[in-house]
């Protein structure tokens, strides 16, 4: 029998707490997603304005969660908020969420986006029916996924293997990339700017329409629309599920609190330098493209790939290479933090006895390796599913609504238990938290009106854990 341990090993500091959580947000998102927004809003002002919204309501989310974080500072982070603030069902929900999609979807997503771009280096990894390695009836099986399976499997291994090997991978990734992203975006600005396209982008930069074709006609006038709000708003919610997914993740250093010194302070400051520093790396990158491309060279980037597009003009035909390492660097280290991060939650779910016992308890290493091993299992199934769009419909409509959910929380706690210590106290409270459980309530209904099935996908999930609390609690009171 595998020796164990009983408690977390206090070892992480304020720098790997902001590489955890500016490591899990950056993956491939940036390099591609601004695509799909600018085909969706169709403007230069419109683009921007989607990423930032999309910063400011992430950076509020995470002020706030910084007086969460201080209050209770243990493993299992978002999890222990809502069955602090709501019930054990409440967050027993979010936990099976995390479990069936948010994390695990987040994990394959990232993992399959590796071996996309590893396709450049090694064409066997495109996602084309020649390169299908297994066939079972309509179930295709291509390398690309076995590799994204396996990168998956590896950096769960190494994670096994205790909180030290995890870190220095995240911390020498995230420094990687986001050196090497900064460095992109003052090339581009340098070297890539093209005479007249800041102006052509930037002109009638906020007229919204829907780009049908890079010709530049056929697109429809969202603002003539006779709905004009609906209809903006609309736009503005199904544009924001790239930018949502992008910017998601940065909660994972709640995670592991256990595992923090000075919990109560480096989780907060964690936050908020890794949120900031994300948010303006964004908004630059997405600047830069509209310095180097033109809108139609954004909106219609072949298969998306927008930074790879901006490469080409700053770098020549090497500059597609050089996006390809970049984002091989970035999911690589993306989906170490989400793999690190996820199966404390898991962890403290099986202590509550609401999931499988046997992730209640941690390896010889001090990590939750049973846990580990599980949150691997179900992303190797979502990484054979191949419907990673779909995944990021419902990733974005479930997060945001478990976000809120939370954020609405500290409001309840302030009633609730209002003589609690709070070392930190939620930043512009109850302003800044009211505006983000607005515009957070807004996207989730207006992606409901813009993305029905996604969205009512991802509500069908959350609403299947209840039965599924209510055996696990029997189950519990059997035991």
């Amino acid at each position: 029998m595998a020796e164990t341990t009983k408690t977390f090993k206090p070892s992480l500091g304020l720098l790997d707490g902001t590489m955890i959580v500016a490591g899990s947000m950056i993956g491939s998102g940036i390099f591609i997603v601004s695509a799909d927004i600018t085909r969706t809003t169709g403007s230069a002002g419109w683009l921007i304005f989607v990423w930032a919204i999309t910063g400011f309501m992430t950076l509020a989310a995470a002020m706030s969660y910084g007086e969460l974080s201080a209050m209770y500072p243990k493993a299992g982070g978002q999890y222990v908020y809502l069955k602090e603030a709501y019930n054990p069902l409440t967050g027993f929900l979010y936990g099976w969420s995390f479990f069936s999609v948010i994390q695990t979807g987040t994990i394959a997503a990232v993992g399959v986006a590796f071996s996309k771009f590893a396709g450049y280096f090694f064409p066997a990894l495109e996602l084309t029916d020649e390169n299908v390695f297994l066939q079972i009836g309509d179930l295709k099986i291509h390398w690309a996924q076995l590799v994204a399976i396996l990168l998956i499997a590896f950096l769960t291994y190494v994670n096994t293997r205790g909180i030290k090997s995890g870190k220095w991978i995240q911390t020498i990734f995230t420094v990687t990339k986001l050196l090497s992203v900064f460095g992109l975006i003052v090339f581009g600005f340098l070297l890539g700017a093209q005479k007249g396209i800041w102006h052509q982008n930037w002109t009638d930069a906020w007229s919204m329409q829907k780009l049908t074709h890079a010709a530049g006609g056929g697109s429809s006038d969202i603002l003539g629309s006779p709905i004009l709000g609906l209809a903006v708003i609309g736009a503005i919610a199904a544009a924001m599920t790239g930018s949502i997914f992008s910017s998601d993740a940065w909660n994972n250093v709640t995670f592991i609190a256990g595992e923090m010194k000075n919990p109560k302070r480096n989780i907060g400051l964690s936050l908020f330098l890794g949120t900031l520093i994300v948010t303006v790396i964004y908004v630059c990158a997405n600047l830069m493209y509209l310095t180097v491309l033109p809108l139609s060279g954004i909106a219609f980037a072949p298969q998306d790939r927008v930074a790879v597009a901006a490469a080409n003009v700053i770098f020549g035909h090497i500059g597609t290479y050089v996006i390809a390492v970049m984002i091989m660097i970035s999911t690589f280290g993306c989906n170490n933090g989400l793999i690190l991060a996820g199966a404390r939650v898991y962890y403290t779910m099986a202590n509550d006895g609401l999931f499988f016992k046997k992730a209640g308890s941690l390896n010889k290493n001090a990590v939750p390796g049973w846990a580990l091993w599980a949150q691997c299992v179900v992303a190797a199934i979502l990484c054979l599913s191949g419907k990673y769009g779909d995944l990021l419909d419902m990733i974005s409509f479930v997060a945001v609504f478990f976000y809120a959910l939370t954020v609405l929380g500290i409001f309840i706690l302030r009633k609730k238990a209002p003589d609690m210590e709070r070392p930190y106290k939620a930043f512009g409270y109850p302003v800044l938290p009211a505006i983000y459980i607005l515009l957070a309530t807004v996207f989730c209904i207006a992606l409901i009106i813009a993305k029905p099935v996604y969205a009512g996908w991802g509500l069908g999930i959350v609403l299947a854990g209840i039965p599924l609390y209510y055996i696990a609690l029997s189950s519990h009171k059997r035991a």
